[in-house]
């Protein structure tokens, strides 16, 4: 019996657990083919409001821009996962993306007696727009634990997660889709050979 190889993945699923992997997740592996979730500026528009950085920009480029941004992040954190040296192209192009930010801190109050500081952004370019993706990764890159952030280990599935588990032996990007197929494949085989 075939195995199904489409991984049912929502373009509102939060399943990488931090913004810059769910930024990386938006291009799955379905039907074995990889499809890129960016198809205009409304799915990037969508995807920075769904990971926490919603952003308003009215102008030309900003598919480009999100598309060469996130291809870069993801062969920095791949080479990072590695232990490898950055590509100084991919790093170039974020520190661009850095350098474009332009951003000031308001003093908010949430509740009567509590204040916090809430980060807001200008988007006047597409880099403005895409910045907080951009500072989220630099800060990844240069602090995040990476041997927690890991890559999904079904042979069907690209995407990355952060494991905040407790144990932190989390191996798959959902329980739902591909831990339950590895469940499904492994009792098949165990059947199989009794």
């Amino acid at each position: 019996m075939a195995h199904p190889t489409e991984i049912s993945i929502s373009p509102t699923a939060n399943l990488g657990d931090h913004p810059v992997l769910e930024f990386l997740n938006t291009v799955p592996l379905i039907d074995g083919q990889l499809q890129d979730l960016f198809q205009s500026d409304a799915d990037v528009f969508a995807t920075l409001a769904r990971i926490g950085y919603p952003a308003t920009f009215h102008g030309t480029g900003l598919l480009a821009a999100a598309r060469t941004l996130r291809e870069d992040l993801r062969s920095l954190i791949t080479a990072r996962k590695a232990g490898n040296p950055l590509d100084p192209k991919a790093l170039a192009t974020l520190n661009r993306f850095l350098r474009a930010a332009s951003s000031y801190l308001d003093l908010i109050q949430p509740h009567p007696g509590q204040f916090a500081l809430k980060k807001v952004w200008s988007h006047q370019t597409p880099e403005q727009a895409l910045a907080p993706v951009a500072e989220a990764a630099a800060e990844l890159l240069a602090s995040g634990d990476f041997d927690l952030i890991r890559r999904c280990e079904s042979d069907t599935c690209v995407l990355w997660f952060y494991d905040r588990t407790k144990s932190h032996h989390r191996r798959w990007c959902s329980m739902a889709s591909c831990g339950n197929r590895h469940k499904v494949a492994a009792f098949r085989k165990r059947r199989s050979e009794a």
